[in-house]
């Protein structure tokens, strides 16, 4: 059995952090998302892996590297335009062959990993499986229409859906889904819809399995989303000290400080992560939050927030929350006269001012 990993996305919905990387790194508890995914896979069992990529693919290619960090094989694969999940399934077929592969798509997480959806699909040998589990917003998914136990119908982004099951971003298929997406149009957002592949599988009698999962899963494609997901896996966090903290900062909790990171006179509310070689003093550090490597933050308070590396966070009188901090940002507090409000903003941010 192989893998499949879609990456190609430009991550729109997470602009301007998208603008200059790749959504799929996008770090969740100071890891990448993508890692998340190839973690999945390999515990699953299955260790050869292909990555499909687009535009990023050099900043995916550097950060995944040929695969043995992680212990599987790594083949990157070419979407040249992203034309739908089932179009990356047909310029796959090289790799793939005529073996069965989980696809995974890179943005998602989900918390408890694929081991026993992956043993299920290789017990049973069914055509497809596919995981479902309930949202309240579905008209924001492929939906999923039941009849008892059999899926009857798969509809993408329906704007009245019939039910509340979405199609999580895992699919597992054998060499038919090929037939599938040779014989599907592009639909009107001229994409191949996966969910029309298997449609198709339905009605030709292929055999079509599903399971609703009941653990977490996330589709990490908005700052909603990704501030959650950050928040899930921390609440699994385990206290671990490797920097150093000083007699006057208070540390509560489950709260991960990094190699060469230095905390003085500050308070750290986990569960939290803090990365290496960081310099946090007078500060306030709360819960869900994630402080990438070589990040500096001075007279400030952030919560449940996601900061990136290279940061410099100083003397911001107002608590910083729910906010995701790009690479190498600095913020810090203007003593200017007269007081004005002064930006530089990229496309499709949001800036919310008191």
């Amino acid at each position: 059995m192989k893998a499949l990993i879609l990456s190609g996305g430009k991550g729109t919905r997470l602009r301007p952090i998208t603008h200059t990387s790749a959504k799929q790194l996008v770090p969740i508890a100071n890891k990448p998302i993508l890692f998340y995914g190839i973690e999945a896979i390999r515990d699953a069992g299955v260790t050869d892996v292909g990555i499909v990529v687009g535009d990023t693919e050099p900043e995916i290619r550097a950060a995944v590297g040929d695969g043995s960090a992680f212990g599987v094989k790594v083949t990157y694969i070419r979407q040249q335009a992203p034309l739908g999940l089932a179009h990356a399934v047909k310029v796959s077929h090289d790799f793939l062959k005529d073996d069965s592969f989980v696809m995974y798509l890179g943005d998602n997480l989900i918390l408890d990993g694929i081991t026993p959806l992956v043993e299920e699909f290789r017990r049973d040998h069914p055509n497809s499986q596919i995981l479902l589990a309930k949202v309240p917003h579905p008209e924001e998914f492929g939906v999923a229409e039941l009849d008892g136990n059999r899926i009857v119908r798969l509809v993408e982004k329906p704007k009245q859906p019939r039910s509340d099951l979405a199609l999580v971003g895992v699919y597992m298929f054998d060499a038919t889904i090929f037939e599938a997406v040779d014989a599907i149009k592009p639909s009107f957002r001229n994409e191949l819809e996966i969910t029309d592949a298997i449609q198709y599988l339905i009605d030709q009698g292929r055999v079509v399995h599903h399971h609703v999962i009941g653990g977490w899963w996330k589709d990490t494609g908005k700052l909603e989303d990704i501030l959650e997901a950050n928040r899930m896996v921390l609440s699994r966090a385990k206290r671990a000290i490797h920097g150093t903290a000083d007699a006057d900062t208070r540390i509560e909790g489950d709260v991960v400080v990094g190699k060469g990171s230095v905390v003085t006179n500050s308070l750290l509310r986990g569960p939290l992560c803090v990365g290496e070689r960081c310099r946090i003093e007078n500060a306030y550090i709360g819960p869900f939050t994630s402080i990438y490597d070589d990040v500096k933050i001075r007279n400030s308070e952030i919560e449940h927030s996601i900061v990136l590396e290279r940061c410099t966070i100083e003397d911001i009188p107002v608590r910083i929350e729910a906010s995701l901090i790009g690479k190498e940002v600095r913020i810090q507090r203007s003593r200017r006269k007269p007081s004005a409000y002064r930006f530089m903003v990229g496309d499709a941010s949001s800036v919310d001012v008191l």
